[in-house]
């Protein structure tokens, strides 16, 4: 099934006196584009401030950053939101899919610190399966939020708009489609690791050692069920369909996919910067063709289950193959 006409590009008006700079002359909503950068500028300042210092008022002073810097994205985001409409921008007038990931970054950190604290307080190992699907959880609520809040309350995009259907026949259909190229694009994507390990530095699994059955199974739930369906929301039913109705199907899908290897290389590391490096390359190119892959399934198939079913399918097969041979 294919998915539904893109309305062209529209011809934009002028822009106005003062919203391409740094006033608030001639804009929507002044109020929230000061608040926007006000409260990132402050939150940015904090958040160096408590990641220089040491003990618990750094820490504190840290959280405080991070609040603040969410608030004021997610303002700046509003604020960008209101402005493209009053401009007539038809085809698309949201928030950047860039800037409203700028959000999630600082308020999934901030959600993941409040959760996790008392949770370590009482024993649990934050390098445990229980620990990632907990940070995953609050991962995903942050990438739906967010949507939520900055796309679909505004009425930028509609949550149909985006691929979601509900449960059903087509949705199953969808579903096993999506799984059945993502089977084979797992031996693909093997075959490329190999070939670039022999050259790069390989990254560390994204997911923690199991350490027994439960362990095994906690993180299936966080790579087949709990990722696949908060990035698929995230990338592709809102980034990329946001970029379909600006720039075209084929820049839209490249760049959703540029955008999402991107992504997956932010909490690369290594022992030196030269490691570092590598890993990040090697995580990047890894992903990039299965990214390609998602972004062409939506297409096609106008269906974020689609989606979902290949992302699924990809990251869930290896860890049920080494589930299954008990490793």
């Amino acid at each position: 099934m294919s998915s539904p006409p893109i309305p062209p590009p529209v011809d934009q008006p002028p822009t106005r006196l003062g919203v391409g700079t740094f006033t608030i002359e001639g804009r929507q909503a002044p109020a929230l584009f000061v608040v926007g950068w006000l409260a990132s500028i402050a939150g940015l300042a904090l958040v160096f401030v408590g990641a220089l210092g040491g003990g618990t008022p750094a820490v504190v002073v840290l959280l405080i950053g991070l609040a603040l810097l969410s608030v004021g994205l997610v303002a700046g985001a509003g604020s960008q939101a209101i402005e493209r409409r009053a401009r007539g921008m038809a085809a698309y007038w949201g928030p950047s899919p860039f800037l409203v990931f700028a959000a999630v970054i600082p308020l999934t950190v901030l959600l993941q610190a409040l959760a996790g604290l008392p949770l370590v307080a009482f024993g649990l190992d934050p390098a445990s399966p229980l620990a990632s699907l907990v940070g995953l959880l609050v991962t995903a609520v942050v990438y739906l939020g967010l949507v939520r809040l900055v796309v679909v309350g505004p009425g930028a995009l509609s949550w149909p708009e985006m691929g979601v259907r509900w449960p059903g026949r087509l949705g199953v259909v969808d579903l096993v489609y999506g799984a059945a190229i993502g089977v084979p694009l797992v031996f693909v994507s093997g075959l490329v690791a190999l070939m670039l390990s022999q050259l790069l530095a390989v990254p560390e699994s994204p997911l923690p050692e199991a350490g027994g059955p439960i362990g095994a199974l906690l993180n299936v739930a966080s790579a087949a069920v709990i990722a696949p369906i908060a990035e698929e929301v995230f990338f592709r039913g809102y980034a990329t369909t946001a970029w379909l109705r600006s720039i075209g199907a084929n820049p839209a899908i490249v760049r959703g996919a540029l955008f999402t290897a991107a992504v997956h290389i932010l909490t690369v590391g290594g022992a030196s910067f030269g490691e570092g490096a590598e890993r990040a390359l090697f995580a990047f190119l890894v992903r990039l063709p299965v990214a390609l892959a998602l972004g062409w399934v939506f297409v096609r198939r106008g269906s974020l289950v689609a989606a979902i079913g290949l992302h699924a399918a990809y990251n869930g097969v290896p860890v049920l193959a080494l589930l299954l041979s008990g490793r």
